[in-house]
């Protein structure tokens, strides 16, 4: 699976979970991390780590698997690593208080129908 495919699938997923204000970011040419970002929020630690288990889920059947996952004991930021990507699940209001779409406002903001 390619990244752009990762993307979309990672959209879809955390979409039809009903992952709320779901934004995809392009880094690459910013930082070497990554190629990009995917923030998305939820209101309570549950949905968050629902949204992160999910996404595990259904990845590892496309036969994709993060690289490391953070946050998961405390469910306010879980972070997912894929390499190309990196996806930040937050509570709402831990992605308020970091608002990193901020930090990285130099990055591109992708439309997901666009890729």
């Amino acid at each position: 699976m390619n990244t752009i495919e990762k993307l979309k699938k990672i959209h879809e997923v955390l979409d039809k979970k009903l992952g709320e204000d779901i934004v995809i970011l392009k880094i690459e040419g910013i930082s070497t991390i990554t190629d990009y970002f995917v923030i998305v929020s939820a209101p309570s630690e549950r949905q968050v780590k629902a949204l992160e288990e999910v996404l595990d889920y259904e990845l590892e059947k496309e036969g994709v698997t993060a690289r490391a996952v953070e946050g998961r004991s405390t469910a306010k930021w879980i972070l997912v690593d894929y390499t190309d990507i990196i996806v930040h699940i937050f509570k709402n209001d831990e992605r308020e208080f970091y608002n990193i779409e901020r930090l990285w406002k130099d990055a591109l903001l992708i439309d997901v129908n666009e890729l």
